[in-house]
């Protein structure tokens, strides 16, 4: 393995000069190595000296720079994670809101079944006496068998817009993933950039 001097020795010999960062920082070398190197008047030398701390401030610049874009985006990696977390709770806000549905929605239907016995019993009891009577109840049957209906109705719905709001909860899920795995792989290739250009 490599260590971060190889690596910076290995890129200057492939790269010459370099570009950017790595171009400032070879300039600084070349610069300071011939300041101790060639001997020269001191107003030669103190302007050279001037020059490298120039140089050195605008490497500073440059690595400050790239500190902060690294903190920036552990920043959004960290608000996307958390982004990530609600959502997975949303989702399991939805599927037991989804579970309670369906436990309504099978009591509706038992209600439903009783209703209809009780519907079947009623028109048997219309042929006994007291006819108006029956009518009557026969009627409140009706009438709570249509509320039911329409509870039902209610529940089917209600159920059918969960169902389509997990959907949409699961599509985000995926997309968020990927956002986070392109995020954290531009992450790390920036941090190798960085590393590599210390």
């Amino acid at each position: 393995m490599f260590g971060s001097d190889d690596i910076i020795r290995k890129r200057l010999l492939i790269d010459g000069d370099g570009i950017g960062d790595d171009k400032r920082v070879s300039t600084l070398m070349k610069t300071f190595m011939k300041w101790c190197n060639t001997p020269g008047s001191e107003e030669e030398s103190s302007a050279t000296y001037q020059r490298m701390l120039a140089q050195l401030a605008q490497c500073e610049h440059a690595m400050e720079k790239t500190q902060l874009i690294h903190n920036m985006n552990t920043h959004e990696i960290n608000n996307y994670e958390q982004l990530y977390t609600d959502i997975e709770q949303s989702i399991e806000d939805a599927h037991t809101k989804i579970g309670d549905c369906k436990q309504e929605l099978q009591h509706a239907k038992r209600v439903r079944k009783n209703r209809q016995e009780y519907d079947a019993l009623a028109k048997v009891i219309q042929q006994h006496p007291d006819r108006q009577q029956t009518m009557r109840r026969l009627e409140e049957l009706q009438k709570e068998l249509k509320t039911l209906k329409d509870s039902r109705e209610g529940l089917e719905a209600k159920m059918e817009m969960r169902q389509k709001q997990f959907h949409v909860l699961v599509t985000s899920i995926h997309e968020l993933q990927a956002m986070l795995e392109d995020e954290k792989d531009d992450d790390e290739e920036e941090q190798m950039d960085t590393g590599s250009s210390t």
